[in-house]
């Protein structure tokens, strides 16, 4: 039978072909879902998708035509098992020649439906993104950040804004996999329109940065090399990198004549480091309520291990000594500094102050540092919510669920009064640390 559907297909046209097996695919796992109870693609449907879908050339008329097409078919499909079972026979990569023609047939896919506003394919996107292979999870968050930040600068923010409410799933993932492309280690930084967006969608609501987490049953595991369950180490990595990171690339960019045209992204960084902290604040109510507190380390120590030897790098790029340069290794410090407390006291962060003193035995001499990695660690129950405005920069104001928790702590600070106050913002309210956002 598939035999002589091949025969009818090799007559047709290469859009009339593809249409065709894509209403194959949707009947054949519509039975599957209804009638087995472990639904799979058999070999010989996935070859004809390879065959008549991956292989067949198409003119750009044709392709936009069968995008259109797929938009349809995954919008009028009302069972999310089935659609899902489609997008994975689509593009779940086989290790085969095919993998190239699926992941550009895939970026252009969703690249549309963000377009559209087609939440149902974001949906099976965010799926795809949680179990693929890092390696392509960047090459396709790279392709959609070059969509919209290149190819139609301007349109990124305007048009992903409505989507971290339709499709948080996609989103979280989506910041999961722009963290890990733009890691700063190189000079290839987050554009400053995706920076702004992400800033939003997490000042909008921190919650969304624990999508994946909250939606993973604790007894499941990640598949190998695939991407964090959350993107908070990725975020980690920004905020504190960030100072440093620009500060050579604008250095760089101007031993080479470059003029600096780049637009200022310290107010931004400033703004989603505090955003960060409050995400942390978040963690122990949801971990507990999991059954993962004290078991789950959303950040790694080998991450950790790499974001020292990164700084450590990019000092000895930088004269640590000069003054803004001192101004910003400073900066750089207090927010590891700060990162690290919050991250150990909310269960994120599993280890020990002697590892800690040993990985940053490199770094320069700051105060805030030496105290988080000489001082007790307290528990996540003596940190009251954050309830500091967003500092250097605010592009919407915060939810009122960020606003409405416990009355100013002042009595609480975990910290003697014989410790030297610091004549500069707390990073948390009644907490005496300095907090220097970037200008």
């Amino acid at each position: 039978m598939m035999g002589d559907m091949r025969q009818s297909l090799l007559r047709r046209d290469a859009l009339s072909a593809a249409k065709e097996v894509l209403y194959h695919l949707d009947i054949y796992l519509s039975g599957q879902v209804q009638n087995s109870p472990s639904p799979s693609v058999d070999t010989p449907t996935l070859e004809l998708v390879e065959e008549f879908i991956l292989h067949r050339r198409m003119s750009a008329l044709q392709e936009l035509q069968l995008l259109e097409i797929m938009c349809s078919c995954f919008q009028e499909q009302s069972r999310d098992a089935v659609r899902q079972l489609i997008f994975s026979a689509l593009f779940t990569l086989q290790g085969n020649q095919a993998d190239e023609s699926r992941m550009a047939l895939l970026g252009k896919l969703v690249s549309m439906a963000i377009a559209v506003g087609r939440v149902p394919i974001l949906e099976c996107a965010a799926t795809w993104l949680q179990r693929s292979h890092t390696v392509y999870c960047v090459r396709l968050a790279s392709g959609l950040v070059d969509d919209y930040c290149s190819l139609l600068p301007g349109s990124m923010v305007p048009t992903l804004n409505n989507i971290s409410s339709s499709s948080p799933q996609f989103c979280c993932q989506f910041i999961t996999a722009v963290t890990t492309l733009y890691d700063l280690s190189t000079e290839l930084s987050p554009p400053v329109e995706l920076l702004q967006m992400v800033v939003s969608w997490i000042q909008d609501d921190p919650r969304l940065v624990l999508v994946t987490l909250l939606n993973t049953p604790a007894s499941s595991s990640q598949p190998m090399g695939s991407l964090d369950l959350t993107p908070l180490a990725g975020l980690v990595c920004w905020c504190v990198k960030s100072p440093l990171a620009y500060r050579r690339d604008r250095k760089q960019g101007l031993s080479n004549g470059m003029p600096d045209t780049k637009p200022e992204a310290g107010p931004l960084f400033s703004a989603l480091h505090l955003s960060v902290l409050q995400v942390l604040l978040l963690l122990p109510g949801v971990l507990r309520e999991k059954g993962l507190l004290g078991r789950l380390a959303l950040m790694q120590p080998e991450q950790l291990t790499s974001l020292i030897s990164d700084l450590s790098r990019l000092l000895e790029e930088l004269n640590p000594l000069q003054g803004d340069t001192q101004t910003h290794t400073q900066l750089t410090l207090e927010r590891l500094a700060q990162a690290l407390q919050v991250a150990m006291a909310a269960g994120a962060l599993l280890c020990s102050r002697e590892d800690l003193r040993a990985l940053c035995s490199h770094l320069p001499h700051n105060n805030l540092l030496q105290l988080v990695l000489s001082g007790p660690v307290q528990q996540s129950a003596f940190y009251p919510h954050v309830n500091t405005p967003p500092l250097g920069y605010s592009p919407r104001p915060l939810g009122p669920h960020l606003s409405a928790h416990s009355p100013h702590p002042t009595s609480r600070s975990p910290h003697p009064s014989s410790y030297p106050s610091y004549p500069s913002q707390p990073f948390i309210a009644g907490m005496a640390f300095p907090f220097r956002p970037s200008h």
